[in-house]
């Protein structure tokens, strides 16, 4: 697994902890349904794509960990979030962490954007978000608190200019999670957002990563390694974890340096 590290950190507070995941079927999601997996974590995940997410379930079994549970699901369908978030909770005992990862970077222009696939990208970006943090609060809530993980992205920060829509999108989710935090914060939940910056995604290899891509990273980045989804997934376990828990309305970049 690329971006993996010698001695990684253990959190004792995940083991047997009731986790769901948004779009854990590939890229940084599916490092991020392994790492939690692997800290003893009781895993739901939820994504579009089937026979990636079955693979998934069927190679971490394989390795003897507790298989994570998979539901399909077209995140667009809010109630189809919600009934996954209900079995989760069912299935595994109250969520108590939530990790809100899906989301797609499809580039466009400005003038090529209609009212529809403005409204698709709202709703596979960002609107998902908050129905689920909806959802799982009342389970967090009696169980006693929980984490939040709202995922950003420096695309904002930077303002790149090939895909406005989910850079709006994205910069949106850094608002809802202030205000989440501020509400929920009594009831010991906490809510950050975390913003990768240029993972490298099978997916983001393949269709960017090229000679011009190699040279913007080695102009922008501080550091002259690449990102890999586990580098995401470290500091999501760290903010599932309870070692965080006087961490909630806070964005942590993870981009090597790039902005």
């Amino acid at each position: 697994m690329q971006g993996q590290i010698e001695n990684p950190a253990r959190y004792p507070s995940l083991q047997g902890r009731s986790v769901f995941i948004s779009g854990g079927g590939s890229g940084i999601g599916e490092s991020l349904v392994e790492h939690f997996c692997r800290q003893g974590a009781k895993v739901c995940f939820v994504d579009i794509a089937r026979e990636a997410s079955e693979a998934l379930v069927r190679r971490l079994a394989s390795e003897g960990l507790e298989a994570p549970h998979f539901v399909h699901c077209d995140l667009r369908d809010i109630e189809a979030l919600r009934a996954a978030i209900a079995e989760a909770g069912n299935r595994n005992g109250p969520i108590r962490v939530l990790v809100n990862n899906a989301g797609n970077d499809d580039r466009h222009a400005t003038e090529s954007v209609t009212v529809e696939y403005w409204d698709n990208r709202m709703q596979v970006n960002l609107r998902h978000q908050f129905f689920a943090a909806q959802a799982v609060r009342p389970q967090m809530r009696d169980a006693g608190g929980g984490s939040i993980i709202n995922f950003g992205s420096i695309t904002w920060l930077v303002g790149d200019p090939d895909c406005p829509a989910y850079v709006t999108a994205k910069s949106a989710i850094g608002g809802l999670t202030r205000a989440l935090a501020r509400e929920l914060g009594p009831e010991k939940i906490r809510v950050n957002c975390l913003l990768p910056g240029w993972v490298m995604t099978e997916r983001q290899v393949k269709l960017w990563l090229n000679e011009a891509g190699e040279k913007q990273i080695a102009e922008r980045q501080c550091l002259t390694e690449k990102l890999y989804p586990a580098d995401i997934a470290r500091m999501a376990l760290f903010l599932a974890s309870d070692d965080s828990r006087m961490c909630t309305s806070q964005n942590y970049i993870v981009d090597g340096g790039w902005v």
